[in-house]
């Protein structure tokens, strides 16, 4: 996860320029669906689609919360850790790791009947790199530590996980290459093939995407270009990677205009061209420049919702859509990208009360629009 937030934060004149170019009320979903409408879940089933949420094992966890537990096992068919699984909770040494917190959620999913994501075996980005962890990679060896430490992790889920993320935000999104961290400085390309090769070992039978934040909006070019070319080289070296996700932090900075969808469509094609599948891991909706009004605030970020689920979901290819938390409450976005007003953000489908918000029924009137594909769901 590196947000939106993760690139220069929205000026007010690319926020005036998103409403010029498709924010009216004609885009809003029709109604606001009530607590008794039928479940996410079950939307999305009906198209060939799981849907699902990130969760946490801490205080905002559904398991602390019975509301929110509650919430979480009638809206959704998949949960994925928020944080549970990095490598900065399970800990540096793969012989020594900590799952305790992870094991919370994937027991969670298991008594609710859920599917259980698994993110991510490695974040190859050195923000997210202890000093710690690069001194212990370096004095083990980086294939030998990626090895046992993807072997170690994969093996303790085994079949309970479907999908893995197994690398995590590669390229600089400044340059379009890959970051340069401890381990593709000792191992070049190799710590791609050794990463999937050895998650494919040791989980034969769940999904292996890369994920990444690339988005549709506007300064993102060199960043999906550098996506581009690392998928086609997984491709040409026979990486085995099934599948890309896509973050889907949005904005709010016009880019649902048409030359910027069109732009949008032109890279989902030719990722898809190349015979990958397609997730949305993350989603959620930045409204850190939008109005102060909530009502006004709420609407804009439906209509960005609606606008980007319709063009994704017409691809038959993505068969996923998870949110990064369900409720406002607890989202990421408060502590990373604080509104100068000091008011909370509500970048997800429900509010601190757990009520539905416009969001929740444009996701809703999305899948309802969504064609049937041949999905997990």
């Amino acid at each position: 996860m590196e947000p939106n937030g993760k690139g220069p934060m929205l000026t007010r004149r690319q926020q005036l320029a998103g409403i010029a170019g498709g924010l009216v009320m004609g885009a809003l979903p029709s109604r606001l669906d009530a607590a008794g409408d039928e479940p996410l879940k079950d939307l999305a089933a009906q198209k060939g689609v799981l849907f699902g949420t990130a969760i946490s094992a801490g205080r905002s966890s559904p398991m602390a919360d019975p509301g929110y537990g509650a919430l979480v096992a009638r809206e959704c068919a998949v949960v994925v850790p928020e944080n549970e699984m990095k490598v900065y909770v399970l800990g540096n040494d793969p012989q020594a790791l900590n799952f305790g917190p992870a094991d919370r959620i994937a027991t969670f999913a298991q008594d609710h009947r859920m599917k259980l994501r698994g993110h991510t075996l490695l974040w190859n980005y050195g923000k997210y790199i202890s000093p710690a962890l690069a001194q212990m990679v370096e004095a083990t060896g980086a294939e030998k530590w990626l090895r046992a430490y993807i072997a170690k992790v994969a093996g303790h889920f085994g079949d309970r996980i479907y999908s893995w993320d197994v690398i995590n935000e590669t390229i600089d999104p400044k340059t379009g290459e890959v970051r340069g961290t401890v381990f593709d400085k000792a191992l070049g390309f190799d710590v791609f093939k050794i990463a999937y090769e050895t998650a494919r070992e040791h989980a034969p039978h769940a999904q292996r995407v890369y994920n990444d934040y690339m988005s549709w909006e506007v300064g993102n070019e060199t960043h999906r270009a550098g996506v581009l070319r690392l998928l086609a080289r997984f491709r040409k070296e026979n990486v085995p990677v099934d599948a890309l996700g896509i973050q889907s932090h949005l904005g709010n900075d016009g880019s649902h205009s048409r030359v910027q969808r069109a732009e949008w469509k032109r890279f989902l094609d030719e990722v898809v061209a190349m015979g990958y599948r397609l997730l949305i891991t993350e989603f959620d909706i930045n409204d850190r420049e939008m109005p102060r009004d909530v009502a006004r605030r709420d609407a804009q970020t439906a209509a960005v919702a609606k606008s980007y689920l319709d063009q994704m979901l017409a691809y038959p290819q993505l068969d996923q859509l998870l949110c990064w938390g369900l409720w406002d409450k607890h989202s990421w976005l408060n502590g990373f990208a604080p509104r100068a007003d000091g008011l909370p953000q509500r970048p997800l489908p429900y509010d601190d009360e757990l009520k539905p918000k416009p969001m929740r029924a444009a996701i809703a009137d999305a899948l309802r629009a969504a064609p049937v594909r041949k999905g997990i769901a």
